[in-house]
C-alpha cells in the first residue's frame, strides 16, 4: 500500500538518527550478498523495439514521456517532473529523442542509457515546440501520439496547439504492455528488494520494546534497510487501535503489551520495489487477536490460489472477499473487514497497473507482480494486514517472500 503521506520515515529520517544510529551501527546487518546487476542498455533496447512494436500494431506513431518512472524504464534518465519540460519521445521506428532545458543537458545525459537525439531548448522558448518540430521532422506531425497516462496536462494542451492535426491519445496500453510484464532481470532485482526488506524485519521486529513511537521502530528498519544495501521508501508502523485504520493514524502511538504492532515497509533496489506486510503482538496475543491473525492469513493464501494464470485480476479480489463475508465480514468493503483492494502491481513503482480489484478484467500472464495484502479492519479496535508480493511464472504464482507461519513468528 502507499503510505509516504503517513507516518513514513524514509532516507530523510537517518539523518534524524543521530546518535541512535551511531550507537548501533556496531550491530546493523551486513550488506546482503550477491546483488543483481542493474538493468542493461540491451534490455532498455529490446522495451523500446517492443514499444515500437506494439505502437505499430495500434496505429500511434509515437510515444510521449516525460520524467518518472516510464522515463526511466525506457531511456535509464533518472530526473525530476519541475515546470521545465524534460521528456523523451519514441517513435515507431528509429532512434528515439529527447528533449530538455540547454543547461540540464549534460546532467540528462549523465543517465541517458541509450542512443537518442538529443534537442535542448532556452529558458524564453517553448518545449513543445521543440517536441511539434521533432515530430514534424519525421513526418510524424499529423499522426496519432500516444501520451504516457501520468503525463501533465500542460504537455498534451501545448502539443495540441503546435500539432492541430494530430490526434491525441492515452498511451497506456503501449507502456502497460511493457511495463506490466516483468523480465527475469527486473524480477531479480525485485527479489533483492523483497530478501533485504525481511532481513531488515529479522533485525528490527526483535528489537521493538515497550514505550516505542512508530517512529522509533522505523528507524531501526531504515537503518537495517541502508546497510543491507536498499534504499528505504517507506516505513509504515501502526500501534494498537492505529493498526485498523489502513494507512494509521495522527494520534500519539507507544508500543504496549498486548497490543498489536502493524509494520508496512519496503525498499527499492535499482529502482525495484519491495512491500511487505508484517503483524503481531507485543506480549501474548488475546484468542480474538490470534482468530482474526489466523483469518487474515488464510484469506492471504486464497487470494494466492486463486491467482492463476488466464483469469482475470478481478477474480482474486473476488475470491479472498467471499471469504471474509462467509466469515460474517463487510459484505463489499464494509468494516469490519477489507476495505480495500486485495493487492496491487508492482515494479519501478510501488504502485502499478494493474490492481488485484473487483472488475479488473485483465488476465493473469508470466512476468506480471503484484502485492497479495487482503488485511482486515475492526475500527477502534485492531487491524490484521499480512502482505506479500509474488509473480506470475509459467506454472503460477510465486512467492517473491514466504507469508507469516503464526501471530508469534512474523518472519
Amino acid at each position: 500500500m502507499d503510505r509516504r503521506r503517513l507516518l513514513t520515515l524514509g532516507a530523510a529520517g537517518l539523518a534524524m538518527a543521530g546518535a541512535p544510529l551511531a550507537a548501533r551501527a556496531a550491530d546493523l546487518p551486513a550488506r546482503l550478498a550477491n546483488a543483481p546487476p542493474p538493468i542493461g542498455a540491451a534490455e532498455r533496447l529490446a522495451r523500446i523495439a517492443k514499444a515500437q512494436r506494439l505502437m505499430r500494431e495500434q496505429g500511434v506513431a509515437a510515444l510521449l514521456i516525460e520524467p518518472g518512472s516510464s522515463l526511466i524504464y525506457f531511456t535509464g534518465v533518472r530526473w525530476s517532473r519541475s515546470e521545465r519540460l524534460t521528456c523523451a519521445i519514441i517513435p515507431a521506428e528509429g532512434d528515439i529523442g529527447i528533449v530538455t532545458p540547454f543547461f540540464e543537458e549534460p546532467s540528462v545525459r549523465e543517465s541517458l542509457a541509450v542512443t537518442a537525439d538529443v534537442r535542448t531548448w532556452q529558458e524564453h522558448e517553448d518545449p513543445l515546440a521543440l517536441v511539434a518540430g521533432w515530430l514534424r521532422d519525421r513526418k510524424l506531425g499529423a499522426g496519432v501520439i500516444g501520451i504516457e497516462e501520468t503525463n501533465r496536462y500542460f504537455i498534451v494542451d501545448g502539443l495540441a496547439r503546435h500539432l492541430p492535426s494530430a490526434t491525441l491519445k492515452n498511451g497506456a496500453s503501449v507502456v502497460r504492455g511493457c511495463r506490466m510484464i516483468k523480465s527475469p532481470a527486473e524480477i531479480a532485482l525485485m527479489q533483492h528488494a523483497t530478501d533485504i526488506t525481511m532481513a531488515a524485519y529479522r533485525y528490527a521486529i526483535p528489537k521493538v520494546e515497550a514505550g516505542m513511537r512508530p517512529s522509533d521502530i522505523g528507524r531501526m528498519m531504515n537503518q537495517a534497510t541502508v546497510a543491507l544495501g536498499g534504499d528505504p521508501e517507506f516505513s509504515l508502523v501502526l500501534l494498537g487501535e492505529a493498526s485498523a485504520y489502513p494507512h494509521g493514524s495522527g494520534k500519539p502511538q507507544i508500543v504496549k503489551p498486548g497490543e498489536v504492532v502493524l509494520m508496512d515497509c519496503g525498499c527499492a533496489v535499482e529502482g525495484y520495489q519491495s512491500d511487505v506486510s508484517r503483524t503481531f503482538v507485543f506480549g501474548e496475543p488475546t484468542a480474538r487477536q490470534r482468530k482474526v491473525w489466523g483469518e487474515v492469513q488464510r484469506g492471504q493464501a486464497i487470494a494466492f490460489e486463486a491467482a492463476k494464470l488466464g483469469v482475470s485480476a478481478g477474480s482474486v479480489d473476488d475470491a479472498a472477499r467471499s471469504y471474509y463475508v462467509g466469515l460474517g465480514y463487510g459484505p463489499d468493503y464494509k468494516l469490519p473487514g477489507l476495505s480495500h483492494r486485495t493487492g496491487h502491481g508492482i515494479g519501478l513503482d510501488g504502485h502499478e497497473p494493474v490492481n488485484l480489484v473487483r472488475g479488473e478484467t485483465t488476465k493473469l500472464a508470466p512476468g506480471m507482480c503484484f502485492s497479495d495484502e487482503p488485511g482486515i479492519y475492526i475500527p477502534g479496535e485492531f487491524g490484521v494486514r499480512l502482505e506479500d508480493c509474488f509473480h506470475m511464472t509459467e506454472t503460477g504464482p510465486k512467492w517473491f517472500s514466504q507469508p507469516s507461519v503464526s501471530i508469534e513468528t512474523p518472519v
